[in-house]
C-alpha cells in the first residue's frame, strides 16, 4: 500500500490550513470593494476607496520613502553581503573569523527591537538626525547578514577550478571573479537582492525606532491606521499589495519554467 496517497486526514488537513491561510485574505479582498466605511457591512461594490487612496498624499509619501529605502538598501546590502560570503568562503582561516562570522550570524536570531533599540541609541549617540538615511543605514545593518548567508551558501558549492582555468588562460584573479565566478553566482545574488528588498518592505519595528519627522514608511503608516480602526482605504491598499505580490510570484514562474525548457533544448541539441 502506497503511504504517499491523499487520505481523509491529509485531505481534511490541507483543506483547514489553506482555509486558514487563505480565506482572511479573500475576505480583505472582499471587503476592498465594499460601499460602506464599515469593514464588516456589505453594502454594495463601489472601487471609490481605492480612489481615496491614490488621492491620499500621506500614503503615496509613504509608499515611496518605503520603495527608497527597500532599492537603496537592498543594492548596498547585497554588495556588502556578496564581500562578506567572499570573505568567509575565500580567506579560510585567519584572525578574528569566529568573531567576524558571528557579528555576520547574530542578527539573523537577535530580536528585531534589540536591533532597533541598539541602532537608536547608536545614533543618538552620534548625533545623527532620524529620518530616511537612519533608517535605510538600519535596513542595510540587518539585510547584509541575510544576502550574506545566501551568497555563501552558493559559494561554498561553486567550482574553483573554473577560476583556475580562467587565469590559466590569461585572465588576473579580478577578472576571473569578474567574468567567471560572478555570471555563475547571479543567480543567488539576486536572490539575495530580492530577499533584502523583501525585508525592507516589510520591516515596522526597526523602522519605528530609526525614523524620524518627514520619513515614514508604508509599514509604519498601516500600523498607525489600523490602531484607529481598519478602513475600507487599508483593504484597498492591502488587496493592491497582494497584487503585486502574485504577479510577481506568476510571473517568476514563467520565467522559471521558460529558462528550463530552454535549457532542456540546449541539452539535447548538444547531445545531437
Amino acid at each position: 500500500m502506497s503511504n504517499n496517497r491523499f487520505t481523509w486526514f491529509n485531505t481534511t488537513s490541507l483543506t483547514l490550513g489553506f482555509v486558514f491561510l487563505y480565506l482572511p485574505i479573500l475576505i480583505l479582498v472582499f471587503f476592498s470593494f465594499n460601499e460602506s466605511r464599515l469593514v464588516t457591512v456589505w453594502a454594495g461594490f463601489s472601487t471609490k476607496w481605492y480612489v481615496e487612496l491614490f488621492k491620499d498624499e500621506a500614503f503615496l509619501d509613504a509608499a515611496l520613502v518605503t520603495l527608497r529605502v527597500a532599492l537603496l538598501s537592498a543594492t548596498m546590502a547585497t554588495i556588502l553581503g556578496t564581500l562578506a560570503a567572499v570573505v568567509m568562503v575565500r580567506a579560510g582561516r585567519f584572525r578574528g573569523r569566529t568573531l567576524f562570522s558571528g557579528m555576520i550570524y547574530a542578527p539573523l536570531v537577535m530580536p528585531e527591537v534589540i536591533t532597533g533599540l541598539s541602532l537608536l541609541l547608536l545614533f543618538v549617540a552620534m548625533g545623527i538626525d532620524r529620518g530616511f538615511w537612519t533608517i535605510t543605514m538600519a535596513h542595510i545593518t540587518f539585510s547584509m547578514c541575510y544576502a550574506a548567508v545566501v551568497v555563501s551558501s552558493r559559494m561554498v558549492t561553486f567550482d574553483s577550478s573554473l577560476e583556475e582555468a580562467a587565469t590559466d588562460l590569461g585572465c588576473t584573479p579580478f577578472q576571473a571573479f569578474i567574468k567567471v565566478t560572478l555570471p555563475i553566482m547571479a543567480p543567488a545574488i539576486i536572490s539575495a537582492w530580492l530577499l533584502s528588498f523583501t525585508l525592507s518592505l516589510d520591516d515596522l519595528v526597526i523602522a519605528s525606532f530609526t525614523s524620524g519627522p518627514g520619513a515614514t514608511t508604508l509599514p509604519m503608516k498601516i500600523y498607525s491606521q489600523v490602531r484607529l480602526g481598519v478602513t475600507p482605504k487599508i483593504n484597498a491598499l492591502s488587496t493592491i499589495l497582494i497584487m503585486i505580490v502574485t504577479m510577481g510570484v506568476i510571473t517568476a514562474s514563467i520565467l522559471t519554467k521558460r529558462a528550463e525548457a530552454q535549457r532542456k533544448a540546449d541539452e539535447l541539441m548538444a547531445e545531437s
